[in-house]
């Protein structure tokens, strides 16, 4: 997609509507929609508007995996120094999220560009369901 601010609304609602028909639950798949939305806003904002991205979405019985590809191989996450809850922060406090939403989320370059990968657990520690 073209991350404008009609496909960015397009693909959070197509997140969540892929989720549930698969059989997510509700608060699993609200989750992967914040993060593929900060994800793929963090992207515009490293690349500039309309930058080309993919964003998939897989998904088993343990985790829903997120993953959103751009174009531009250096332009890397960077975490404000500012914790998540401080007002002078002016940036990312999205990549706070990504840690509590989906510890260990990573990057890794690919031919045509970077991409961020992030499990979201569907299970609790105890290997009950999720939600």
């Amino acid at each position: 997609m073209s991350a404008g601010p009609e496909q960015v609304r397009e693909m959070r609602a197509r997140v969540v509507e892929e989720l549930r028909g698969a059989g997510v639950t509700e608060e699993v798949a609200e989750a992967a929609r914040l993060v593929a939305s900060e994800l793929v806003g963090n992207a515009v904002r490293l690349c500039g508007p309309f930058t080309p991205v993919v964003v998939q979405i897989a998904h088993s019985a343990d985790e829903v995996i997120v993953a959103v590809h751009d174009p531009e191989p250096t332009a890397l996450p960077d975490r404000d120094p500012c914790p998540p809850g401080n007002d002078t922060a002016e940036s990312g406090r999205g990549l706070w999220i990504l840690d509590a939403l989906a510890p260990g989320w990573s990057v890794r370059p690919t031919p045509f560009g970077k991409q961020i990968r992030c499990r979201l657990p569907c299970r609790d520690p105890l290997g009950e369901d999720a939600g």
